[in-house]
């Protein structure tokens, strides 16, 4: 793929392409996406060519198109050899048209790090690298389930800066027993490590999880909602002194910065999905199609190389339902959402009486006539506003 400065940001939803890659070389005990062990092997090679068949599947569903961003997600995607990623980013270059300077942004996690890898990465055409360092100190890495500790981390932050032209990484907090003052000093120290980007979840207890069984049992407690408030509210506080406010709940960038293969989800873009357990949205003529993998990587490698593609569900969405969609990922933008467009896929206006609700309690506000989003304070309740307006 050529090499070449990035291209503005446009403002509009744009079209994405996400590949996962579902294998990790562990497990967290937080995590709840697709991600499996395997202790032989991976045959690269039988992989690589699932995903070009599958590409040819998505390639009819999503017709000619100019992509604006690609994702490699995970799973550990840094896991590949540089030689699987080139294939697949050939793949992709040969089946919809991909112009030089988009984004190609690869996961990677600090304990699979090599400086020929990522090099080897860089020459394949990935111009983004995400990493996911999670903390800062060694006692929450290991609670946490990493393999990496905090040297681990540096010297792949410091990697990456030399050898990409972007680079975020993620950390994790509202961990249990963090205070506001140790959160306040580990993310003071972390926007000194950050070029332009951070992305900073706080700790979720998801069902199917190690962390939730633990949870249950009452072994393992996490901050209340007023802790996980101030917490969020320090976030906020510090990264805008830095330069890189919030552009969406949970990721702060540097104006220009911003994950342009994350805006087009939130922008309610469309993307295909490639890979074991990966979703998409495709519009075809007037409806959206969603559509769905199968999770299973071994199950999905037989599908793929039986069928022609893993895809186990395809649905249409109708107005209504994108318009839901559209709120419940625009609203979690600083942007906002477009209400015309919300307005044309509904069919109807914004419930006049909900909305002055939101409006007079300061959880939402009008940008313009144009545009409607959460105020920060709205963004603490945001699953609540969304349900709100979307009656």
């Amino acid at each position: 793929m050529t090499d070449a400065p990035l291209l503005p940001d446009t403002g509009e939803p744009g079209f994405g392409l996400y590949v996962h890659w579902p294998f990790c070389a562990a497990k967290c005990p937080y995590c709840d996406f697709n991600s499996h062990v395997r202790h032989q092997p991976v045959d690269q090679q039988r992989f690589a060519a699932a995903f070009l068949r599958e590409m040819d599947a998505m390639r009819l569903l999503s017709g000619p198109k100019t992509v604006t961003s690609i994702f490699m997600g995970g799973g550990t995607p840094s896991l590949m050899h540089p030689a699987t990623v080139e294939a697949i980013l050939d793949g992709i270059a040969s089946r919809w048209h991909v112009p030089a300077g988009i984004e190609v942004t690869m996961e990677a996690n600090p304990s699979s790090v090599e400086a020929d890898r990522f090099r080897g990465y860089r020459a394949a055409g990935v111009n983004r690298v995400s990493l996911g360092v999670q903390a800062l100190n060694d006692r929450d890495l290991k609670f946490l389930g990493r393999l990496h500790n905090v040297e681990d981390a540096l010297k792949a932050i410091r990697l990456a800066r030399e050898i990409f032209p972007r680079m975020s990484f993620d950390l994790i907090y509202a961990r249990p027993d963090q205070t506001v003052e140790a959160w306040e000093r580990e993310l003071n120290e972390a926007v000194t490590y950050a070029v332009d980007h951070l992305s900073l979840y706080q700790l979720t207890i998801e069902e199917g999880t190690p962390f939730y069984g633990l949870h249950k049992a009452g072994k393992l407690i996490v901050p209340d909602e007023d802790r996980a408030a101030d917490l969020y509210e320090a976030t906020q506080q510090i990264t805008a002194g830095f330069g890189m406010p919030a552009y969406e709940v949970s990721n702060h960038a540097k104006p220009g910065a911003e994950s342009r293969h994350n805006l087009t989800y939130w922008r309610y873009g469309d993307y295909a999905g490639i890979g074991p357990g990966a979703h998409g949205r495709l519009t075809r003529g007037g409806s959206k199609i969603a559509t769905a993998t199968e999770r299973r990587p071994e199950g999905w490698l037989e599908l793929v190389e039986r069928e022609g593609h893993g895809m186990v569900d395809q649905e249409i969405l109708g107005g209504d339902e994108q318009a839901d969609e559209l709120l419940l990922m625009g609203l979690r933008l600083r942007e906002g959402v477009d209400l015309a467009r919300w307005q044309q896929l509904s069919g109807r206006d914004p419930d006049p009486q909900r909305e002055q609700t939101l409006l007079e309690h300061g959880f939402i506000e009008r940008l313009g006539n144009s545009r409607l989003r959460c105020t920060p304070k709205g963004m603490l309740i945001l699953d609540a506003v969304v349900a709100d307006l979307a009656f």
